[in-house]
Protein backbone atom coordinates (compact mmCIF):
# COMPACT_ATOMS: atom_id res chain seq x y z
CA UNK A 1 0.00 0.00 0.00
CA UNK A 2 1.31 3.45 -0.83
CA UNK A 3 0.13 6.96 -0.18
CA UNK A 4 1.16 10.19 -1.76
CA UNK A 5 0.39 13.84 -2.05
CA UNK A 6 0.80 15.75 -5.27
CA UNK A 7 1.96 19.31 -5.14
CA UNK A 8 0.77 22.35 -7.06
CA UNK A 9 3.38 25.11 -6.93
CA UNK A 10 0.78 27.84 -6.43
CA UNK A 11 -1.48 26.20 -3.87
CA UNK A 12 0.62 23.66 -2.04
CA UNK A 13 -0.78 20.16 -1.77
CA UNK A 14 -4.04 19.78 -3.67
CA UNK A 15 -4.50 16.03 -4.04
CA UNK A 16 -3.92 12.95 -1.96
CA UNK A 17 -3.96 9.33 -3.07
CA UNK A 18 -3.67 5.93 -1.51
CA UNK A 19 -3.48 2.60 -3.30
CA UNK A 20 -3.94 -1.04 -2.43
CA UNK A 21 -3.95 -4.29 -4.37
CA UNK A 22 -7.22 -6.11 -3.76
CA UNK A 23 -7.56 -9.77 -4.68
CA UNK A 24 -10.81 -9.29 -6.58
CA UNK A 25 -11.87 -8.36 -10.08
CA UNK A 26 -12.25 -4.74 -11.13
CA UNK A 27 -15.88 -5.55 -11.97
CA UNK A 28 -16.67 -6.70 -8.42
CA UNK A 29 -14.90 -3.70 -6.88
CA UNK A 30 -16.61 -1.28 -9.28
CA UNK A 31 -19.97 -2.77 -8.28
CA UNK A 32 -19.36 -1.71 -4.66
CA UNK A 33 -18.16 1.76 -5.70
CA UNK A 34 -21.22 2.47 -7.85
CA UNK A 35 -23.75 1.36 -5.22
CA UNK A 36 -24.85 4.11 -2.80
CA UNK A 37 -24.99 1.53 0.00
CA UNK A 38 -21.50 0.42 -0.99
CA UNK A 39 -20.20 3.88 -0.09
CA UNK A 40 -21.73 3.52 3.36
CA UNK A 41 -20.37 -0.02 3.76
CA UNK A 42 -16.73 0.97 3.10
CA UNK A 43 -16.60 4.39 4.82
CA UNK A 44 -13.73 4.58 7.31
CA UNK A 45 -14.62 8.04 8.62
CA UNK A 46 -17.82 7.00 10.39
CA UNK A 47 -19.67 9.95 8.82
CA UNK A 48 -21.71 8.07 6.19
CA UNK A 49 -24.79 6.77 7.98
CA UNK A 50 -27.03 5.70 5.08
CA UNK A 51 -27.69 6.45 1.41
CA UNK A 52 -30.73 6.89 -0.79
CA UNK A 53 -30.77 6.34 -4.53
CA UNK A 54 -30.03 3.90 -7.28
CA UNK A 55 -26.75 2.47 -8.46
CA UNK A 56 -24.96 5.00 -10.65
CA UNK A 57 -24.33 4.21 -14.31
CA UNK A 58 -23.22 7.45 -15.97
CA UNK A 59 -21.70 10.88 -15.49
CA UNK A 60 -24.34 13.15 -13.95
CA UNK A 61 -26.10 10.41 -11.97
CA UNK A 62 -26.76 11.30 -8.34
CA UNK A 63 -27.63 9.79 -4.99
CA UNK A 64 -28.03 11.20 -1.48
CA UNK A 65 -25.80 10.29 1.46
CA UNK A 66 -27.07 10.85 4.99
CA UNK A 67 -24.14 12.12 7.02
CA UNK A 68 -23.22 12.71 10.65
CA UNK A 69 -20.04 14.75 11.00
CA UNK A 70 -19.97 14.25 14.76
CA UNK A 71 -17.92 11.09 14.12
CA UNK A 72 -14.96 13.33 13.25
CA UNK A 73 -15.39 15.60 16.26
CA UNK A 74 -14.24 18.66 14.33
CA UNK A 75 -17.30 20.71 13.31
CA UNK A 76 -20.65 20.43 15.13
CA UNK A 77 -22.76 19.96 12.00
CA UNK A 78 -24.84 17.09 13.34
CA UNK A 79 -26.86 15.09 10.83
CA UNK A 80 -27.20 16.39 7.27
CA UNK A 81 -27.52 15.18 3.69
CA UNK A 82 -25.23 15.62 0.71
CA UNK A 83 -25.88 14.86 -2.93
CA UNK A 84 -23.18 12.89 -4.70
CA UNK A 85 -22.90 13.73 -8.42
CA UNK A 86 -20.85 11.44 -10.63
CA UNK A 87 -18.10 13.36 -12.45
CA UNK A 88 -16.22 10.46 -14.10
CA UNK A 89 -17.66 7.07 -15.02
CA UNK A 90 -15.64 4.49 -16.92
CA UNK A 91 -16.97 1.00 -16.10
CA UNK A 92 -14.50 -1.13 -14.15
CA UNK A 93 -11.81 1.58 -14.58
CA UNK A 94 -12.70 4.85 -12.81
CA UNK A 95 -15.47 6.57 -10.91
CA UNK A 96 -15.31 10.00 -9.29
CA UNK A 97 -17.81 12.41 -7.81
CA UNK A 98 -18.39 15.84 -6.37
CA UNK A 99 -20.53 16.63 -3.36
CA UNK A 100 -23.37 19.14 -3.13
CA UNK A 101 -24.01 19.94 0.51
CA UNK A 102 -25.37 22.72 2.68
CA UNK A 103 -22.34 24.98 2.36
CA UNK A 104 -22.38 27.86 -0.11
CA UNK A 105 -20.57 28.49 -2.29
CA UNK A 106 -20.16 24.83 -3.15
CA UNK A 107 -16.70 23.57 -2.32
CA UNK A 108 -15.81 21.72 -5.54
CA UNK A 109 -13.63 18.90 -4.21
CA UNK A 110 -13.61 15.51 -5.95
CA UNK A 111 -13.34 11.98 -4.58
CA UNK A 112 -12.77 8.90 -6.68
CA UNK A 113 -11.22 5.54 -7.46
CA UNK A 114 -9.10 4.20 -10.32
CA UNK A 115 -8.95 0.44 -10.91
CA UNK A 116 -6.11 -1.33 -12.71
CA UNK A 117 -6.20 -5.12 -13.17
CA UNK A 118 -2.96 -6.88 -12.30
CA UNK A 119 -1.43 -9.84 -14.14
CA UNK A 120 -2.48 -12.24 -11.37
CA UNK A 121 -6.20 -11.36 -11.50
CA UNK A 122 -6.18 -8.89 -8.63
CA UNK A 123 -6.87 -5.15 -8.98
CA UNK A 124 -4.73 -2.18 -7.95
CA UNK A 125 -7.20 0.32 -6.50
CA UNK A 126 -6.20 3.96 -6.13
CA UNK A 127 -8.41 6.16 -3.97
CA UNK A 128 -8.01 9.89 -4.53
CA UNK A 129 -9.21 13.14 -3.04
CA UNK A 130 -8.62 16.27 -5.11
CA UNK A 131 -9.29 19.84 -4.06
CA UNK A 132 -7.31 21.57 -6.82
CA UNK A 133 -10.43 23.24 -8.27
CA UNK A 134 -12.16 24.27 -5.06
CA UNK A 135 -13.94 27.61 -4.89
CA UNK A 136 -11.49 30.42 -4.01
CA UNK A 137 -13.44 31.25 -0.85
CA UNK A 138 -12.72 27.77 0.52
CA UNK A 139 -9.10 27.86 -0.61
CA UNK A 140 -8.61 31.08 1.38
CA UNK A 141 -9.90 29.36 4.54
CA UNK A 142 -6.95 26.94 4.30
CA UNK A 143 -8.94 23.98 5.69
CA UNK A 144 -7.98 21.40 3.07
CA UNK A 145 -7.59 18.54 3.12
CA UNK A 146 -10.61 17.83 5.32
CA UNK A 147 -9.69 14.15 5.32
CA UNK A 148 -6.23 12.66 5.24
CA UNK A 149 -4.36 9.96 3.37
CA UNK A 150 -4.79 7.62 6.33
CA UNK A 151 -8.58 7.85 5.84
CA UNK A 152 -8.25 6.87 2.19
CA UNK A 153 -6.01 3.95 3.15
CA UNK A 154 -8.44 2.79 5.85
CA UNK A 155 -11.36 2.90 3.41
CA UNK A 156 -9.35 0.81 0.94
CA UNK A 157 -8.81 -1.76 3.68
CA UNK A 158 -12.54 -1.90 4.35
CA UNK A 159 -13.22 -2.10 0.59
CA UNK A 160 -10.86 -5.08 0.40
CA UNK A 161 -12.62 -6.85 3.27
CA UNK A 162 -16.07 -5.98 1.92
CA UNK A 163 -15.41 -7.33 -1.58
CA UNK A 164 -13.72 -10.49 -0.25
CA UNK A 165 -16.80 -11.19 1.86
CA UNK A 166 -18.97 -11.19 -1.24
CA UNK A 167 -20.59 -7.75 -1.21
CA UNK A 168 -22.45 -7.18 -3.39
CA UNK A 169 -23.99 -10.59 -3.89
CA UNK A 170 -24.92 -9.67 -7.47
CA UNK A 171 -22.84 -7.66 -9.90
CA UNK A 172 -25.46 -5.78 -11.91
CA UNK A 173 -24.77 -4.48 -15.39
CA UNK A 174 -26.90 -1.83 -16.99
Amino acid sequence: MTAEQTNDQNTGFDRIESERVIRASAMDIFAVLTDPQGHVAIDASGMLMDATGDRVAAVGDTFVVHMDREALGDFPLGEYDVTVTIATFVPDVEVSWTILGRLRPQIGHVYGYRLEPTADGATKVTSFYDWSDIHPEWREKNIFPVIHTSSLAATLGILDRTVRRGYPRETPRT
